[in-house]
C-alpha cells in the first residue's frame, strides 16, 4: 500500500509524532526510507564495511522505533537522529575494537608499492586518504565530533543539543579532537 501524499507532505517532526502516537509501522516505514540512505552512510562511514553498514542500519532503526518516543521535539528530528546514529555506532566501535583492528590492518609493503606507483595528479587523493586513516586511528568519540562538526556541518548549537553539553565543552571537544587527529596524521602518515 502506497502512503498517501498528506502522510508524505507531513514533517519529520509530525511523522514521528503520528508513529508515536498511533504506534503505525506503516507510518515508520516513510521515515525509513527517508533516512535509510542517510543512516547507512553515517555507519559506513564506522563500519567500513557494506554487509557491516547494512546491519548497523538495522539495527539504528530497530532500536529508533522502539524509542521513538524519547524524541521530545528540542531539536530538529534529522539532528536527533544523527545523535542516536552516531551513539549506536560509537557504541559498536568501542565493544568490537579488537575485532576492527584486526579486519583493517594494513599491509605496509601494499603502501609502499602504491606510494611508488602513483605520480603527481594523485597526490591530493593520497592525502585525503591519509586523513581517512588517521581518522580511523583517533578515539570513537573524537571521530564522532569531528565528523558531525566537518562532514555533517552542524552548527555548535546542533552538536551542543546532539551531544547534550553545553558550548565551551563542543568547542573544547572539537579543539582537541582536531589536535589529536593533526599529531596522529604527523606521527604515521606525513
Amino acid at each position: 500500500m502506497q502512503p498517501s501524499s498528506d502522510i508524505l507532505n507531513l514533517s519529520d517532526e509530525e511523522l514521528v509524532s503520528a508513529i508515536v502516537k498511533n504506534n503505525d509501522t506503516l507510518l515508520f516505514e516513510v521515515l525509513y526510507d527517508r533516512f535509510a540512505t542517510l543512516v547507512y552512510n553515517k555507519c559506513y562511514g564506522f563500519a567500513r564495511d557494506e554487509d557491516e553498514a547494512k546491519d548497523l542500519t538495522q539495527d539504528v532503526f530497530l532500536k529508533l522505533f522502539v524509542k521513538l518516543a524519547s524524541f521530545k521535539g528540542k531539536s530538529k528530528f534529522s539532528t536527533w537522529l544523527y545523535a542516536f546514529t552516531y551513539n549506536h555506532c560509537v557504541n559498536y566501535v568501542t565493544r568490537s575494537t579488537a575485532k576492527k583492528f584486526e579486519k583493517q590492518s594494513v599491509d605496509y609493503a601494499d603502501i609502499e608499492n602504491i606510494s611508488e606507483e602513483t605520480d603527481e595528479t594523485d597526490f591530493s587523493d593520497m592525502r585525503v586518504d591519509k586523513l581517512k586513516k588517521a581518522l580511523e586511528l583517533v578515539s570513537p568519540d573524537e571521530k564522532m565530533i569531528l565528523l558531525l562538526k566537518y562532514q555533517d556541518n552542524l552548527s555548535i548549537k546542533e552538536i551542543e543539543m546532539v551531544l547534550g553539553v553545553g558550548e565551551s565543552a563542543v568547542k573544547m571537544r572539537i579543539k582537541r579532537a582536531k589536535d589529536k587527529l593533526l599529531t596522529v596524521y604527523a606521527n604515521n602518515f606525513k
